[in-house]
């Protein structure tokens, strides 16, 4: 696999898409639903939410956490997960300045 160069790309390009990995699993995306909806969760009831193993959840947990949108605290032997909503606004303000970008009128095709 080849690098990805993210150097040549502008900061924001660059958040985008790792922003957007987010979104490229389903499972993902309903565990950030789960999470809006109850406002804080703990593992073990993601796993009942969603119905994926446990083990499947947290590595889907852990990426959302790398990325930042989620934060979790450790409760005796479970952790409770929770939107971390500076870093979602961020996430908000920036695709939103993306997706709100005018297309040209000149018609190329």
């Amino acid at each position: 696999m080849g690098l990805t160069k993210t150097e040549i790309f502008t900061d924001a390009q660059n958040e985008i898409a790792r922003l957007a990995k987010a979104f490229a699993h389903p499972a993902r995306v309903a565990i950030l639903h789960h999470l809006f909806k109850s406002n804080t969760c703990i593992c073990g009831d993601l796993v009942d939410e969603i119905g994926l193993a446990q083990a499947t959840i947290s590595q889907h947990l852990k990426e959302l956490k790398n990325l930042g949108l989620i934060k979790g605290n450790i409760e005796g032997t479970s952790v409770c997960y929770c939107i971390d909503q500076t870093k979602w606004k961020e996430m908000k303000l920036l695709l939103t300045t993306f997706f709100d970008q005018d297309i040209n009128s000149n018609n190329c095709c």
